[in-house]
């Protein structure tokens, strides 16, 4: 089903679920935000690369933070459905901020239970070798949660967003934490090897 959605063009992914501050400060959006507010409705956070990208994540207002006194505002905004560019109105009628029509993306949330372990393994051995320290809860941890802090390009980021299986999104991550980790065990590696540097070393004889 199509709906009408404001479109705020940005030059970053932002995934379901996510907690996203924006300072904002053009008059377009200034007036977007307002809009929002009186009509209690979402937005359209959509990604823009090179150029503005078919698909985006509709936006909840949850919080106005601050209004400054030229009428700049601090918002707080959580992520929702993600939605794929059917039109696209630069202004929308009437006002001065882009919008279009949009339909949402299906997204099967199914996944093996093998395969959630397999990425949970993984991803707790990255945040091991970075020394970030989280607790990761089973099924409070979808493919979404921490994509913004494994590394991805924006690029892989907008990849990830476009698929609709979470089963293929799980899959995904696993091949790039594939890659990734072996390049943080070599650097952990060389970083001890550094800090040994220097130090007494007990060398065992050589028979020759």
């Amino acid at each position: 089903m199509e709906s009408f959605l404001p479109l705020f063009p940005l030059k970053l992914v932002a995934f379901p679920g996510e907690h996203l501050s924006l300072h904002i400060f053009e008059p377009r959006y200034k007036q977007l935000v307002n809009d929002v507010l009186e009509t209690d409705s979402t937005f359209g956070i959509a990604v823009y690369l090179d150029k503005l990208m078919s698909f985006g994540t509709e936006v909840k207002l949850k919080e106005v933070s601050k209004v400054y006194e030229d009428g700049r505002m601090d918002i707080k905004t959580i992520g929702g459905r993600v939605f794929e560019i059917l039109s696209f109105d630069n202004p929308t009628i009437g006002r001065l901020y882009a919008g279009g029509r949009v339909v949402y993306k299906d997204n099967n949330i199914m996944v093996s239970e093998s395969l959630y372990a397999e990425f949970l393994f993984y991803l707790k051995e990255l945040f091991r070798l970075m020394n970030y320290t989280i607790e990761l809860i089973p099924l409070q941890v979808n493919s979404f949660t921490f994509a913004h802090k494994v590394g991805l390009k924006l690029e892989e980021e907008y990849d990830l967003l476009m698929m609709d299986k979470e089963s293929d999104r799980i899959q995904y991550l696993i091949r790039h934490l594939l890659k990734v980790i072996p390049i943080l065990r070599d650097i952990e590696s060389a970083k001890e090897k550094i800090k040994n540097n220097g130090h007494f070393k007990n060398l065992e004889p050589l028979d020759f």
